[in-house]
């Protein structure tokens, strides 16, 4: 069998024992059964625990991000753009439930290097959004009123809000793709439309 191929059957074997079990949990053992293979080729091809944990990781992330950007065609109206984004990520972790346990919860849980490993998933994601979010405020108006810093903090909202979601949505039964990428829309999509015409909210003078 191609390297390539087993190799992916234990990271394959890995996500789903991480993402079941949890990374204290999981052992070598369980994860090269579930492979198909003898514990002494996991260790050759990916060397330890800690180093198959961070490659699962890494796999995981590159994946979603792969999809998410998939997921979106220039040139639609923004509103379209960032339907489809979500679209695209609440379908990804909705079929992919380990692997989004591993970046969500595992990975955060268990401090470095694997939250830093998180964290470069995070950032990417939220650059996106923050793009996705400046070329709609560009196309309602030509001299946007939003600060960048404004925009930034808008993104990192509303990723955080999806990773929230994610995370329900998952566990709650009958909550499909559509439907969380629909309340997410709902919750943020007006907020984010007023905005970029100007009608931002302000608190009353206390």
């Amino acid at each position: 069998m191609p390297r390539a191929v087993r190799e992916r059957q234990m990271m394959d074997a890995a996500v789903r024992t991480f993402g079941r079990r949890g990374y204290r949990a999981a052992s070598m053992d369980e994860i090269a059964e579930l492979a198909g293979v003898s514990k002494p080729l996991v260790y050759l091809y990916l060397h330890s625990k800690e180093e198959l944990f961070t490659a699962c990781i890494r796999r995981e992330s590159r994946a979603l991000m792969e999809a998410v950007r998939a997921g979106v065609e220039p040139g639609l109206p923004a509103d379209r753009q960032l339907w489809a984004g979500l679209r695209a990520f609440f379908t990804h972790t909705a079929e992919n439930p380990d692997g989004w346990v591993v970046l969500h919860q595992q990975a955060r849980a268990q401090g470095e290097p694997f939250v830093g490993e998180v964290a470069v998933l995070r950032e990417e994601i939220a650059a996106f959004v923050t793009g996705l979010i400046g070329a709609a405020a560009r196309e309602a108006h030509h001299d946007p009123a939003l600060p960048d810093r404004d925009v930034a903090g808008l993104a990192q909202a509303l990723v955080g809000a999806a990773e929230a979601l994610a995370g329900w949505a998952n566990v709650t039964p009958g909550v499909s793709a559509r439907e969380a990428a629909s309340t997410l829309m709902n919750f943020s999509w007006a907020g984010l439309e007023n905005l970029m015409h100007g009608r931002g909210w302000q608190p009353r003078e206390d």
